[in-house]
């Protein structure tokens, strides 16, 4: 009995040296701040973004979940009343001002965002979203399966419409892709609505299939199961450097383009890290990641050309008014889906 008093004795005094190693060890051991990313970036980018965000943040655990504009937005807004994302990335600004306007994204200025190009900044004070890179229309062309069918190397989107086309073509669905969406809103702002429903009445008659995703129509050119996808420059900067027998086409004017953007959602489990994520989303350092897949980005200085791309693509881009879209994007879509949804691919 006396040993187990002693013993007790023995461990209260020891209580408070314990208390204070167990603090120190609970720095050591207890989880990782968090932070959950909802993001439309390709799938192959994402590795050199997490281990940049990761140098920067090691405190901080990273968590993607990926998925297309469409789908990203659909949830998002599903979410709104018990938000599960802290931060959206890499995400359609059309998309990111369509969710601002539901209320969505929480107002938050990332550091050092006046060095922004004006077109890639929120205007609002303080910004409820900044945007990263420009991505834009492209075409990827297979010139295997092109001599195979006698195709010649299309070089406007006029000439997409010809005969010689039909079932050759695929492009991105724009009910669930940005890439398809910022194509379509390349052709209607140029051209105006009536002459924009016009050519995509037209383009439709040559189409093998809408496509979920902006990168799919390009890797299926790439691999010759369609000698002809419309997709996106970086994906087809990306495919032809890659060897594989594909040619880029930009056509000479109405080439849809889009954003990527990042904010901070509304209600966020995690805020506080989910606004040092955004931080680094617009840092140097997240620039010079961008500009090694995009020729625009939203800090100037690192622009740089992309192999297999026109040095002119900024004079190509259409004159696009990302506002309009986001405003007119559900009527937009209701109106695509109503003509063209017959030929739209199953989401696997």
């Amino acid at each position: 009995m006396g040993r187990s008093i002693g013993t007790v004795r023995q461990a209260l005094a020891a209580l408070p040296r314990l208390l204070v190693l167990a603090t120190l060890g609970l720095c050591a051991c207890a989880p990782q701040k968090r932070v959950v990313v909802y993001t439309a970036a390709e799938a192959d980018q994402l590795p050199k973004y997490a281990a940049a965000f990761k140098a920067a943040h090691p405190d901080i655990e990273l968590v993607w979940v990926r998925d297309s504009t469409g789908v990203l937005t659909a949830k998002l807004l599903a979410e709104k009343k018990a938000p599960r994302a802290d931060a959206v990335f890499a995400t359609a600004a059309t998309s990111i001002l369509q969710l601002d306007e539901q209320g969505v994204l929480a107002p938050y200025t990332p550091l050092r965002v006046d060095r922004l190009d004006k077109r890639f900044r929120d205007p609002q004070h303080p910004a409820h979203w900044d945007g990263e890179a420009l991505f834009a229309s492209a075409i990827c062309v297979n010139t295997i399966e092109a001599a195979k069918r006698g195709l010649p190397i299309p070089q406007t989107w006029e000439d997409l419409t010809k005969p010689i086309y039909k079932g050759a073509i695929s492009m991105p669905d724009p009910a669930s892709s940005g890439t398809g969406l910022l194509t379509v809103n390349g052709w209607l702002q140029t051209w105006g609505e009536a002459k924009g429903w016009d050519y995509m009445d037209r383009l439709d008659k040559n189409i093998l299939s809408y496509d979920h995703s902006g990168s799919k129509p390009c890797k299926d050119a790439a691999r010759g199961e369609v000698p002809i996808g419309i997709s996106f420059d970086f994906r087809a900067s990306r495919t032809e450097s890659e060897g594989a027998p594909i040619v880029v086409v930009v056509p000479p004017s109405a080439v849809g383009w889009d954003l990527e953007a990042s904010a901070v959602v509304a209600g966020a489990p995690h805020p506080k890290a989910a606004q040092v994520f955004v931080d680094w989303a617009m840092s140097d350092a997240a620039m010079k990641l961008y500009a090694d897949s995009f020729s625009i980005v939203g800090v100037n200085s690192f622009n740089k050309p992309a192999p297999y791309l026109p040095t002119d693509l900024a004079s190509r881009l259409a004159p696009v008014d990302l506002a309009w879209t986001a405003r007119n994007r559900v009527r937009i879509l209701a109106e695509w889906t109503r003509r063209y949804e017959a030929k739209a691919a199953r989401k696997e």
